[in-house]
């Protein structure tokens, strides 16, 4: 059964991207054919995170509009065989709920087995276009207390659109913050924004260093980020497993 899962965060910067391009590298490591949608029109940059810059030409929105089929858009990762990206367009033009189901429809008829949506940050129209078809949606926050402010209201936006399952990615985590009381700890995040945890990220400058320069961080890295982003592709993938320290 297809998942298709909307990421989402209440503000930039805390690392959404990031999350989506990792998490959905470590889901194809995993065996499962993904395709992840940069669904931040005008402001896209899921293609440099995962240094496919060169290999993207068709957006969501010419697939949405019958200009070209899915098969042709999506574009196929160099190292990770079961990955794929569909871009977004640079202006978002009006589309309906049936042309965003119709790209669901046909990432199901070419065996996809997850789609990872990366919505834009706050409470753009394309979170909600994005939100008819997600059949669950992860919400990225950071431990301060701007970015917990906004992931609560983009968790009452994504349960007001229905999606029955949301949970939480604390990303960029400092446990020096945190214990010096600078930031929240993350079982007060999980109060404030009423959602379930489904992993912690640590701090980690290889996340920044390789989704600058392209290169495939599943792949180059070890521990760290690195592994925080396995074990929440495994636990979405319904695997049990304990939430890392930090």
């Amino acid at each position: 059964m297809l998942k298709v899962i909307l990421v989402a965060s209440g503000k930039g910067g805390t690392g959404k991207t990031s999350v989506t391009a990792n998490v959905a590298a470590a889901l194809s490591e995993k065996g499962h054919k993904t395709l992840v949608i940069d669904a931040d029109s005008g402001l896209r940059n899921l293609d440099i995170t995962l240094g496919m810059s060169d290999s993207v030409v068709f957006s969501f929105s010419d697939v949405a509009q019958d200009i070209v089929t899915l098969e042709q858009a999506a574009a196929k990762h160099s190292i990770l065989n079961n990955l794929y990206l569909l871009t977004a367009p640079v202006v978002l033009p009006k589309l309906n709920e049936n042309q965003i189901y119709g790209i669901i429809e046909q990432a199901k008829e070419l065996s996809f087995e997850y789609v990872i949506i990366d919505g834009p940050a706050g409470l753009a129209d394309e979170v909600k276009l994005f939100a008819l078809v997600a059949t669950q949606s992860i919400v990225v926050t950071m431990a301060d207390k701007a970015s917990i402010r906004g992931a609560e209201r983009v968790a009452r936006l994504l349960e007001n659109e229905n999606i029955m399952r949301i949970r939480i990615v604390v990303n960029r985590v400092r446990p020096s913050l945190i214990r010096q009381g600078i930031m929240g700890n993350i079982d007060d995040i999980m109060d404030e924004i009423g959602l379930p945890l489904l992993g912690v990220v640590p701090e980690d400058e290889n996340v920044i260093a390789c989704g600058t320069n392209g290169k495939c961080l599943i792949k180059s890295k070890k521990g760290g980020a690195v592994t925080a982003f396995c074990n929440i592709a495994q636990r979405i993938d319904g695997v049990r497993l304990p939430i890392m320290r930090i």
